[in-house]
């Protein structure tokens, strides 16, 4: 099957000791910068810390396998965060699970139909405008913690705008405790890059976080006080499956798939962009599917190809797939070791790494750029999917986006697409 090439084989045709050296090296590096991360996107996702790193160690090291990329490292990304809560608060982690699954089994239906090809018609007014409402809406979600706020029973926040206007009703039981550790995680990740970049901000910030609150006694929140936290490796577990439950899905698996496509092929074309490569899209697509498919049945959340990790893998010399599978290997070592400790991590300190992740994907300056150069019609869809993916949700904001780009997709690709 020539279209299903794992660049992991073609990579260790001439692999040679010192690259695995580098490989290692980057590999571990990433690691670290993906435990933080991997459990705040899990929690903004309505799941628990571990199923963070279930999704890193499962899918990551299956897509990194499988993949069509050199470089891609997979996992837990902030695109899917608010589509997973919704997913989760309608029909549980079982319905998750077969979302999940489902959505592995299109991606891979789309790599054998070449349909990877087909990325790059979608334009990049649309990718930006959804980009940018994704981190309005992670943004907002995490204003809760940050803050420290309380919200009486029954309250309904699943959808931003229902989280925006819990957060407004609710804004007088601001612990200001919780928002000084806040503040101090953020500013530490705004600062301490000019003095090291060695080692990760966000693993600063956890543990002054850890340290403020343990040995001053604050009255804030910790992972622990809201959730209970299971150590050990992931297990494997096949969901109940039924005819109604797969149609209900069907919708939310589509939603998964597309944007799994979307951004691991976008991550994998910046990767090429910065080594000099060339990945395999079809591939890609399968093993995407194949890692999700994954993830799901051993409790993990929906992955993706994520452009920061990759870029942090690049940067530290990592150039095959080895890195990726060394950083899911990792993972399982810290899953085994030091999952109780994460207990202690403060909700603030959570939430400050969330905004430092939203702030870096919300492409303001792409954003800008656009309403400045572009055509009236291409800023307008800029804005209607921005708004589209903030008020409703990624989908509405797909279709509206894509039927109101189609006329000049085919006018512009027209000899292509013959």
């Amino acid at each position: 099957m020539k279209m299903f090439q794992p660049m992991f084989f073609t990579s260790i045709r001439n692999y040679s000791k010192e690259q695995f050296v580098k490989d290692l090296v980057a590999g571990i590096i990433v690691a670290i910068i993906a435990l933080p991360l991997s459990v705040a996107l899990a929690l903004a996702s309505g799941v628990g810390p571990e199923e963070g790193l279930y999704t890193a160690i499962v899918a990551g090291f299956l897509i990194s396998f499988l993949g069509g990329s050199t470089v891609q490292i997979a996992g837990p990304t902030a695109a899917f965060a608010a589509i997973v809560a919704g997913i989760v608060a309608a029909n549980g982690i079982s319905g998750l699970a077969i979302a999940t699954i489902m959505a592995g089994v299109l991606l891979v239906i789309m790599g054998f139909l070449k349909l990877g090809d087909l990325i790059r018609y979608i334009p990049n007014t649309i990718t930006t405008g959804f980009t940018a409402g994704i981190a309005v809406t992670i943004a907002v979600g995490q204003v809760k913690d940050f803050c420290g706020l309380s919200y009486p029973a029954g309250t309904v926040a699943i959808e931003t705008m229902d989280k925006l206007k819990a957060v407004i009703a609710n804004f007088g039981t601001v612990n200001w405790w919780a928002v000084g550790v806040g503040l101090c995680c953020l500013l530490i990740q705004i600062v301490w890059p000019r003095f090291s970049k060695k080692i990760p901000a966000s693993i600063i910030a956890v543990l002054f976080g850890i340290l403020a609150v343990k040995l001053l006694k604050l009255p804030v929140n910790t992972i622990g006080d809201l959730y209970t936290v299971r150590s050990g490796l992931p297990v494997f577990h096949m969901p109940e499956l039924s005819g109604s439950l797969l149609i209900k899905m069907l919708p939310n698996a589509v939603t998964i798939a597309l944007l799994a496509a979307i951004e691991s092929l976008l991550s994998c074309v910046v990767a090429d962009q910065m080594v000099g490569s060339t990945h395999r899209p079809n591939t890609e697509l399968i093993a995407q599917g194949i890692g999700n498919i994954g993830s799901a049945l051993f409790g993990g959340i929906p992955a993706t190809g994520a452009i920061a990790r990759t870029a942090a893998n690049i940067k530290n010399g990592g150039r095959t797939p080895v890195a990726g599978m060394v950083h899911a290997l990792t993972l399982v070592l810290i899953l085994v070791i030091f999952m109780p400790y994460v207990t202690w991590i403060p909700m603030p300190t959570i939430a400050a790494i969330l905004f430092i992740v939203a702030y870096n994907m919300c492409q303001w300056r792409p954003f800008v750029k656009i309403c400045k150069t572009e055509t009236p019609l291409n800023v307008f869809i800029l804005v209607i999917t921005f708004v589209l993916t903030v008020v409703f949700n990624l989908v509405v904001a797909i279709v509206a986006g894509m039927i109101i780009a189609l006329p000049g997709i085919i006018k512009e690709n027209r000899k292509t697409i013959r």
